[in-house]
């Protein structure tokens, strides 16, 4: 186990810790965004979605189990390609997974905006012309420093009050669902104002991953990342990053279908596309006069960010300890407190991005695309580093060996890069240019290290370099329908795109070292608990 971490953290805290994330704003917002851009078909792009993530989930759990280490997910593509690619990987998870803090402070204050009572008039203020105003924005950065301090003291205070903060979260959409459904269930708009797909089948891939979805599903990574204070990680990781997904796929499906029924008509005249609510659950709760459902639903709109939040703040603390046990970040970032066993420094490192990323995003549509794309660039590295610990055979002990690993890798590396894609040009290179931004703090540690083998270091990466270029470029000259510039026609594309992935992926996979990238024996000491 890591110096100083303690294993407080059992199976059930690590399953509400992955539904605590999953279950955030994204469950306020994502079925209404997904609705707009795709309309009822918008249900076929959370089934899509959930298998992404579980084949991309099992990896990770297969991963997890082997380095039951906080911060974990930062560190994989470090042990199997060396330093480039895990630099470049971790900081890519990290951008994405930091942002969820003040994303989830700002979608609470937005639907704080819409509260209909006469003396909250004061409240609609906050938010105006789909950002946070000054007043707005002080509110949420109070919200993130309640995050902060909750996870300030013990990781026990934080897995109690996430659990106890993730079954209420787990209530509120059930009764949403419910309250809808025998409210006003129009089942005629699922084929009518456009069809089941108004705006053809490209749009249901798009939604996937700027609407929501993988924003939503990220949260299943939280488990992994407090592998090193879990009790039994080699079997509690794997079954709570799985059984999480599966309860909250189930919860958004169920959503999604009531959001749709639920529409009136005359919210339709300009198509899902003109569908513009403020506080989606809330106004369509009000608009069929459930209004016991909407004070719910505007109070849970506190609940269910914050338990994301606060989730968020424990695991991207543990994150920035992974990439300074890495070498990427000061050593002062890999500390632990030695009575609360949380670190401290990471935190305050964190809080400080999450209020820049306030104040550069003031909305929560703002940021949710950036934090999918920024995150699906995460996803790609983990697959390969999967198959590649494999073929170093018992240099690495395996305590969780995923049946099918050779097929489903190859396949996750696809719809992820797919996904990627499916993302629209130009946000696809506008969040690569973000990645490769990092690369001189990667530079500098590598310098004052007097660049110790970086010739192999690099050499182990250049198919990731040459990966982004390639994504960003097909993603230029890819269909309309995505955003390009229609040199490669629609359909053609996403054939080019998965048979180039596929190539990408054998050679990321015999770009791995051929032994184990470990520093200091941290990763063997982590195996042996």
């Amino acid at each position: 186990m890591e110096k100083g971490m303690r294993r407080d953290i059992g199976l059930l805290a690590l399953t509400m810790t992955g539904l605590g994330s999953i279950i955030g704003s994204g469950w306020l917002f994502g079925a209404w965004k997904a609705a707009k851009v795709a309309g009822p078909g918008a249900l076929v792009a959370w089934i899509l979605g959930v298998i992404v993530i579980l084949l991309i989930g099992l990896t990770y759990a297969e991963l997890g189990s082997m380095f039951p280490q906080s911060g974990g997910m930062v560190r994989y593509a470090h042990y199997s390609h060396g330093s480039f690619v895990g630099f470049l990987s971790g900081w890519a998870n990290w951008i994405a997974i930091v942002s969820v803090i003040p994303v989830e402070a700002e979608a609470s204050i937005q639907y704080m905006s819409s509260w209909p009572w006469h003396w909250a008039a004061w409240a609609h203020g906050l938010y105006h012309n789909k950002t946070l105003t000054p007043p707005g924005l002080v509110l949420a950065g109070i919200l993130v420093l309640i995050y902060f301090f909750l996870n300030y003291w013990t990781v026990k205070i934080f897995a109690r009050s996430n659990t106890l903060i993730t079954v209420f979260k787990f209530i509120i959409p059930t009764l949403t669902v419910i309250g809808l459904m025998v409210a006003g269930f129009h089942g005629q708009n699922f084929t009518q104002y456009g069809g089941f797909t108004p705006n053809g089948w490209s749009s249901v891939l798009t939604a996937i991953a700027t609407s929501g979805v993988i924003f939503a599903f990220n949260g299943f990574q939280s488990p992994v990342n407090l592998a090193g204070e879990a009790r039994n990680p080699s079997r509690n990781i794997p079954l709570a990053v799985i059984g999480s997904v599966l309860l909250a796929c189930v919860i958004y499906l169920l959503l999604q279908t009531a959001f749709i029924g639920a529409v009136r008509g005359n919210m339709l005249t300009h198509g899902w596309a003109g569908l513009n609510l403020n506080s989606p659950f809330a106004d369509l709760a009000l608009s069929l006069g459930v209004n016991w459902l909407a004070i719910v639903l505007f109070l849970d709109a506190f609940v269910s960010p914050s338990g994301t939040g606060i989730t968020y703040t424990a695991t991207t603390a543990r994150m920035v300890h992974g990439m300074q046990q890495n070498g990427y970040f000061p050593e002062v970032f890999g500390r632990i407190h030695p009575l609360y066993g949380v670190p401290r420094a990471a935190m305050w490192l964190n809080l400080v991005i999450a209020y820049i990323f306030m104040l550069m995003f003031r909305g929560w549509g703002e940021l949710s695309g950036v934090i999918s794309v920024a995150t699906l660039i995460s996803y790609v590295t983990y697959p390969i580093s999967v198959i590649a610990f494999r073929r170093m055979g018992d240099a690495v002990k395996r305590p969780v060996k995923v049946r099918g690993m050779s097929i489903i890798a190859p396949i996750a590396f696809i719809f992820a890069s797919l996904i990627l894609y499916w993302a629209q040009w130009p946000l696809t290179g506008e969040v690569i240019v973000v990645i490769v931004i990092g690369l001189p703090i990667y530079f500098y540690y590598m310098a004052k290290g007097g660049w110790q083998d970086i010739g192999r270091h690099l050499r182990s990466g250049i198919w990731l370099i040459g990966y982004f270029l390639w994504m960003a470029l097909i993603s230029f000259l890819g269909s309309k329908q995505f955003g390009g510039s229609n040199v490669i026609p629609y359909g053609v594309d996403m054939v080019v795109v998965a048979i180039s992935a596929l190539l990408f992926y054998v050679w990321g996979v015999r770009s791995a070292f051929a032994k184990p990238n470990f520093r200091d024996g941290d990763a063997n000491t982590a195996q042996s608990e």
